[in-house]
């Protein structure tokens, strides 16, 4: 194709993505793209604004509405930011339980994004009602893992969507060992399911493509990342404490997002989410994870943004793991939460949501009231890489009609599986007066 004049790629509103957002791709008469956005234009919705003035106590519940689909990462980073700043750790049952709940949370993600979102782009279908006609049983097979993690979140969280039972210091109700041991045979099946669909999105076709943004996950030693650590790591060389985040991780508004963009300290874009919680810690998956991911033709590590469909895939295998053992070793604690007075200072908390990294800090007053609040979400991290992905993408693939690249377009977005109603902040406004 002879490029004679200028194009411009549209897509008003963004199909099988969580949230409201737009695309916006512009090339010049040779092709080159003079501009690429992923435009997130849902209303800022205030929540670091009015945690401002409430109890402590209050943090998990405010911020699970954050998220229908990850209520649960936005309760355990608040929970951990709270306790960091009254000086409170949780840990033994109580800190598996809290990891078990958070499996519940990957499993029905990713089984819905992996199922119903993501895999149609590969088959030639515009959603995944549309593409049951012709592979009703791999949908099935989606919906009833999901319902599986549905079920495990409703077991310990109290219910399904944006649980009742979490609190600072742990639950209100621990489950007893009967209950946890009576659902193992739901997860066992899961599992069998979810490694059947390892191997189908490993048959896919992939596009040759090598993300070359910075990885940043957390660093949760011997254990794959789930629910927190003190730690954050980067494929860089280099990792840094959760309480230096802000230090390292630097936010800017821009016109087109009511998200803000995050890079690192050296200016540099970087991505969080399946493909660097795998790439830096595929070594401490669980024994049928690590094996389904060598089955499925995954090295060591990952940077196809196309190939996150079978990370995902192996994570949920790995959460299913991960739940049977917290399951067989579990024993109910004393007490079903640890007492978390309130003090002044500041306390920051991470955990791994399904699509990446998410950090919480909380400034509080001697009586635990939070004087400022700070959520950094996975999608506003990710934001600039994706944009920087269209951009290669485009320059890639430039001679494709406008069909076929705005189609391939929307699905670069969707490997990132961004969660665009999870804009928190509220925006800088800058106001000139003549």
């Amino acid at each position: 194709m002879t490029h004679r004049h200028e194009r411009t790629l549209r897509v008003g509103s963004l199909a099988r993505v969580e949230g409201e957002g737009a695309m916006h791709i512009r090339l010049d008469k040779g092709g080159r793209v003079e501009q690429a956005r992923l435009e997130i234009y849902e209303p800022p919705r205030f929540f670091e604004a009015f945690l401002r003035g409430r109890a402590h106590t209050e943090a998990p519940d405010i911020t699970a509405r954050v998220c229908g689909i990850c209520p649960v990462a936005y309760q355990i980073s608040a929970c951990r930011a709270m306790e960091d700043a009254c000086g409170v750790t949780v840990d033994g049952q109580l800190a598996e339980l809290r990891r078990l709940l958070y499996c519940g949370e990957w499993i029905e993600s990713h089984a819905l994004h992996v199922h119903l979102l993501h895999a149609p782009d590969f088959l030639g279908y515009a959603s995944g009602i549309e593409m049951a006609r012709d592979h009703r049983a791999d949908v099935e097979r989606g919906l009833e893992i999901k319902k599986v993690g549905n079920a495990l979140m409703a077991l310990v969280g109290g219910r399904a969507i944006h649980p009742v039972n979490v609190r600072l210091g742990g639950f209100h109700r621990v489950p007893t060992r009967r209950e946890l041991t009576r659902f193992a045979p739901e997860l066992r099946r899961a599992l069998d399911l979810a490694l059947r669909t390892v191997i189908w999105v490993a048959g896919f076709d992939f596009p040759d493509v090598e993300a070359r943004h910075r990885l940043v996950a957390v660093d949760a030693g011997d254990r794959y990342p789930i629910d927190g650590g003190t730690r954050i790591g980067t494929d860089a060389g280099y990792g840094f404490w959760t309480s230096h985040f802000e230090d390292y991780v630097f936010e800017r508004q821009v016109p087109h997002s009511t998200a803000l963009y995050a890079e690192l300290a050296d200016g540099s874009t970087y991505l969080t989410g399946p493909l660097a919680r795998y790439s830096l810690h595929s070594a401490t998956l669980s024994e049928q994870a690590a094996t389904a991911a060598r089955a499925a033709g995954l090295g060591a590590e990952c940077r196809n943004p196309f190939r996150s469909i079978v990370v995902r895939a192996v994570e949920t295998v790995y959460a299913l793991e991960e739940a049977l053992r917290i399951i067989e070793a579990y024993e109910p604690p004393d007490r079903a939460w640890v007492a978390v007075p309130p003090r002044a200072g500041r306390g920051t908390g991470v955990s791994e949501a399904p699509r990446g990294l998410l950090y919480h800090r909380y400034d509080l007053a001697a009586d635990g009231t939070v004087h400022q609040a700070r959520i950094v979400p996975p999608t506003s991290q990710n934001q600039a890489a994706i944009e920087a992905e269209l951009c290669a993408l485009v320059e890639a693939h430039r001679d494709l009609d406008d069909a076929a690249l705005t189609e391939l377009c929307e699905q670069a977005i969707r490997n990132f599986d961004p969660c665009i109603s999870c804009s928190a902040h509220f925006l800088d406004l800058h106001l000139e007066r003549s």
